[in-house]
Parts: C-alpha cells; structure tokens; sequence
C-alpha cells in the first residue's frame, strides 16, 4: 500500500469516526433510526436537518471503515491465521470487553444519584430495552449486557469486525473461485438487513470489497476518468433529501414504506460513498499533512469507543436544561456531539502521555 492510500485510509478513518458522534447524537422523538424509519412528529427545519444528516448524509461511514478494514486485514496474509487471530483479538475483543466494562461501570455510577440516574433512565439506550437500574437486573443481566449487548452500541463494529476476521479464510477462497456470486449475496444482506444473534451482515459485502481490492490491486488512490463525482454527489444529495420528505409523509409500519425508503436509503449510501472517496481529494492533501490533524486522528478510536454512552447522556442532560430556549434542539444536536468529540480526545491524550501502557491496551496498540 502506497503513502497516498494510507493518508486516505488515515483520513477517512477518524472523520468517519468524528461523524459517527452527529449519527448518535440525534433528539429526534424517534430513539432509533433504522434505514425504513418513520419519523412520527411533525416537520419542522430541527427534525428535517437531523433526520437528514443523521438517517442520511451521514451514513456513508460503516461501509467505508468496513471496505478500509478489509483491506488492510488482507494486506497481511503472510501471517498464519493463528498469529492474524491472536493480533485481533488483541486489537478487537480486549478493547471491546474493556470499552464494554467502562461503559456498564460509567451507567451504574450514574444511577446511584438520583438527578443523573433520572438522566439514564429518560435516555432509555438499552439494547434490551429494559431501562431499570442494574442492581435490578441481577448479575446475569449485567453479564449478558457486557457480552452480547454493549451499553456502548457501537461497538457492535468491533464484534463484527472480529467476526469477520475469523472467516477470513472462507472469504479469502470464495472470492477466489465465486465473487460475483459471493459479492451478488453479501450486497443482498446488507441492502435487506440481515442478523443472526451476534452475527451482523451489515459490513460483509463491504469488507469482502476491500478485500477483493487489495487482492486484485484496485486503484483506490484517485478516480478514475470516467467517474463524475458531481453526478454521484448530486444524486446523494438529492436521493437523501427525498428520502427524508418521505420518511414524515408516508404511513409508517407498513411494508410498502418500509421497503421504499430501505431502497432510496441504500442508494444514496452507495452514491455517497463513491462521490466522498473521490471528491475531496484535495480536501485530503491539505489536511493530512496539518499538524494539528496528525495530533486528534491518532485519538480515532478513543472517540470510537468513549463516545457513547456519554454523548446520549450528556444530550438528554442539555435538553433538559435547555427546554425553555429558542431552538435548543438543534443547538443541542451541532454542539453536544462537537464537546464529546473534545473531550474524547482530551481524556484520550490526558492517558496516553500519562500512562501509556493502559492507553496501548485500551486502543489495542493504535494511536501512536
């Protein structure tokens, strides 16, 4: 892999990240955003511009640090399989199980004091829905919470990453001998959304792409001639406006709805990737090369991982406080995400120059 590939997976990787932080950070009504979401309150500029931005112009990213990841995990098939899984989960599941630990220890301090365990509890983010206090739900509960459904929901990434890595060798022969076959079946789970437990199919055609890249030396430096970003970026734009018109407009729960808006969500991400990979070029050489970026993209996955459940709490906290202000929401929704990614960065250097052997732990050995 060449420097300019590198300074573009570098780049996107922590502004993906970054933005992963305005995805999470919405107050619509509606907690979860999935991509057949209805949004069930009325239109107004607040709920078009998040439901637009976080259900649309964002969403982009997962797929794009899918493709980077396979990539990059393909780049190493010199090591046996045995060493590849050894480093992973080095780098993936010890971080996920402390981040997944930090993330419960942080709830439960919250709920021993009254005003914030009213904050926990009004912010409702648990993946089993089930909000009550943990000394309530029992150590059994806790456990399941910490494997299976992190407090901290996005790192639901990191497992399927992992899991990824495990079959790599499966991916690796069948792209061999069957892609079209092998690309045409994983583009259908991730466009009808498919899970099994902790299996999530969301990022396998992704990383099966970036795989098949590295293998077959696809140019993913700069675009090709043919390509017009401007179409790409037009219909991203537009698909997504439409979309989210749709999305207030329609009946919601109904098949009808729900499959033309997975449709019109999964082609804009499409188009939204190619007209951003290729469109901000010179965007990218300019700021890969800033001092100042060098320094906050080393902190990439300490954003990642701190960023939730802080940023829903700290959201409903600034809500709550700001009821009674002139646009307070969206005010809240630009400024929030922005302090979490700060603070992320803050703790994240505060512990790397302090202790950074727990640092290397918790990031898996990134950020130096």
């Amino acid at each position: 892999m060449n420097r300019a590939l590198s300074q573009k997976f570098r780049f996107f990787t922590f502004i993906s990240i970054c933005l992963l932080s305005y995805v999470h950070g919405y107050n619509l009504k509606e907690t979860y955003l999935a991509p057949y979401s209805t949004v069930e309150e009325s239109l107004s500029f607040t709920s078009f511009f998040e439901y637009l931005f976080a259900n649309g112009l964002l969403r982009f990213r997962i797929p794009l640090l899918f493709i980077i990841s396979g990539y990059l995990f393909a780049l190493f098939d010199s090591r046996s399989y045995l060493e590849s899984i050894k480093k992973r989960v080095k780098t993936l599941m010890i971080p996920y199980l402390l981040w997944s630990a930090i993330a419960l220890l942080f709830t439960y301090a919250l709920q021993q004091f009254k005003g914030s365990a009213a904050i926990v509890a009004q912010t409702g983010i648990d993946q089993m829905g089930d909000n009550r206090p943990y000394s309530e739900i029992g150590w059994n509960g806790v456990f399941f919470r910490w494997i299976f459904t992190p407090i901290a929901f996005q790192l639901w990434f990191i497992m399927a990453l992992f899991i990824y890595n495990l079959i790599y060798p499966f991916i690796r022969w069948v792209l061999q001998k069957v892609p079209i076959i092998w690309l045409s079946f994983t583009f259908l789970i991730w466009f009808f959304p498919i899970q099994f437990f902790i299996f999530d199919g969301q990022g396998l055609f992704f990383f099966s792409v970036g795989v098949l890249a590295q293998k077959r030396g696809i140019f993913l430096e700069k675009r090709p001639e043919w390509l017009s970003t401007g179409i790409f970026l037009i219909l991203f734009i537009g698909i997504s406006v439409i979309k989210t018109f749709m999305a207030f407009e329609l009946e919601p729960n109904v098949i009808k709805t729900q499959l033309t808006l997975t449709i019109l969500h999964r082609i804009a991400i499409l188009c939204g990737m190619v007209a951003i990979w290729y469109g901000i070029d010179p965007i990218i050489k300019y700021t890969i090369n800033q001092k100042w970026f060098l320094q906050i993209s080393k902190h990439s996955f300490f954003i990642f991982a701190l960023h939730v459940p802080m940023l829903p709490y700290l959201m409903t906290y600034a809500l709550n406080i700001t009821s009674n202000f002139w646009l307070n929401r969206i005010t809240c929704y630009l400024l929030i995400p922005l302090l979490v990614i700060a603070i992320s960065i803050a703790v994240g250097e505060l512990i790397r120059k302090s202790v950074p052997k727990i640092y290397s732990v918790l990031t898996g050995g990134r950020g130096y």
